[in-house]
């Protein structure tokens, strides 16, 4: 792959103009608080595009035409079922997460289990988190070594530095501003790119493509498509950054309406990677998978569409990372910070949240140039069941069943389903879905702890907050 001139100077357009809208958006944020959840006043578009923002990056793009390139339409059940997961979100947990008043999931679960809750909740979420992270970097490296020559370290360099400048200054603000800006772009390319990539296709499917698996949403095996399905929703209920958007509304109903919006902004998404991924299947069957997506922008497109879409999938992975990391660092410098080693002042708070991107931002591109062979969407969908594994039930009893499960029971189940499910795939490589393994061992702790209330009769009231 090689840039014209006029494919270099719009995609450093399209990068340099969402930077300045996130800064510019954020350049009044001066408190923690505001840095994390801007200021609480959030409307449907800021909390949409925050979520969605998020959510399409690498994986949703340039890693969902990777796998489609292999696996063809199985490829869609990233957004798909990404959007399938913020409806649960908007319909089940938006209006109790946000008249909590709270800031992270672990000052809920503290709120409702103690303050052993929360560092295992924070810290589980965040290794969670970091594989995501892991996933946008991994789909970009390759890109932006082939384009400019560069090695995979000096890539990787360039993620980190361009992380940095959409969110460390701006926050929550900054991020959500330029994430819609980000959608528009990827929306405008990603679709125009699709309708010439199924033009191709159509003459020519009937030659190339057997029905199953290239057209079918289970070509990758009933069980492993329902299992990434539950990964993909309960790890979206359980994480940080899109619950921290709904925090971030001015009330309930617009966190919920936000969810719904960002549904709708996603789940279409990968269908024109799929398209895209499929089509350069046949023209370029010798290419490695993780470059289809910019090089069918850059053969079929017009020059300036092509440099917008290299600029808006690069952003996609720059956005992607910036808001998950901006989740870890609000839930390190909040509930270990701020909760364990009693930090109090505003702005030691919001020069540990800053730290926080920047540490994690270079943690997760050093891990991905590691791993450059790897399939994205699979690094996702482990960061989905590692992140929910220990957290979805005993949180999902204290929006739905508070006052039943001792703290201890809660705890417990916590620490040892979430070590379980570490365990089940970093130690033992069992051939099944750790998130199968942590929320069976979970449910198991849980039904123990409500029985032995029940048996008991033991009152349960919230620890205080403190």
């Amino acid at each position: 792959m090689s840039l014209s001139l006029t494919h270099l100077l719009f995609l450093i357009g399209t990068i340099t103009t969402a930077l300045i809208l996130g800064v510019r958006a954020g350049r009044g944020t001066k408190t923690a608080e505001g840095f994390s959840l801007g200021g609480r006043s959030s409307g449907v578009a800021m909390i949409a595009g925050g979520i969605a923002g998020t959510v399409i990056g690498g994986a949703a793009t340039i890693g969902t035409a990777q796998l489609a390139y292999n696996m063809g339409l199985s490829a869609w059940w990233f957004t798909l079922g990404s959007g399938i997961g913020f409806i649960l979100i908007g319909t089940f947990y938006a209006r109790p997460l946000r008249h909590s008043g709270l800031e992270t999931i672990s000052q809920f679960l503290v709120l409702n289990y103690g303050r052993g809750a929360g560092p295992i909740a924070s810290l589980a979420s965040s290794l969670g988190i970091l594989f995501s992270a892991v996933a946008s970097a991994l789909s970009a490296i390759p890109m932006i070594g082939t384009l400019f020559g560069l090695s995979s370290t000096t890539s990787a360099i360039i993620i980190v530095v361009l992380v940095i400048g959409y969110v460390a200054f701006g926050g929550m603000k900054g991020a959500g501003i330029a994430g819609l800006f980000k959608l528009a772009v990827i929306w405008f390319t990603l679709f125009a790119s699709g309708g010439v990539a199924v033009v191709f296709l159509v003459k020519q499917t009937h030659v190339v493509f057997p029905t199953f698996p290239w057209f079918s949403l289970f070509g990758r095996g009933t069980g492993q498509t329902f299992g990434n399905l539950f990964s993909l929703i309960v790890g979206i209920i359980c994480t940080q950054t899109y619950i921290q958007a709904l925090y971030a509304a001015s009330d309930s109903r617009t966190a919920a309406i936000g969810a719904y919006t960002a549904a709708l902004i996603t789940i279409p998404v990968g269908l024109p990677s799929v398209a895209i991924g499929m089509a350069m299947h046949i023209s370029h069957p010798d290419i490695p998978p993780i470059l289809a997506l910019p090089l069918f922008l850059l053969e079929n497109m017009p020059p300036i569409i092509a440099g917008i879409g290299i600029g808006g999938l690069m952003l996609s992975v720059v956005g992607s990372i910036a808001g998950l990391t901006l989740g870890i660092g609000t839930m390190i410098s909040r509930d270990i910070g701020q909760a364990l080693f009693g930090l109090s002042r505003d702005r030691d708070i919001l020069r540990l949240n800053r730290g926080s991107v920047l540490i994690v931002t270079i943690i997760a591109a050093w891990i991905a140039v590691t791993h450059l062979d790897s399939y994205v969407l699979d690094w996702n969908y482990m960061s989905m069941a590692l992140r929910g594994a220990g957290i979805f039930i005993p949180l999902s009893l204290a929006i739905f069943a508070p006052k039943r499960l001792p703290a201890s029971w809660a705890v417990a189940s916590m620490a040892i389903s979430t070590v379980a499910a570490i365990a089940s795939r970093l130690i033992f490589a069992w051939p099944i879905n750790p998130l199968f393994i942590g929320v069976a061992v979970s449910t198991i702790l849980v039904g123990c702890g409500l029985l032995h209330a029940r048996i008991t009769k033991t009152p349960i009231t919230p620890p205080p907050r403190t």
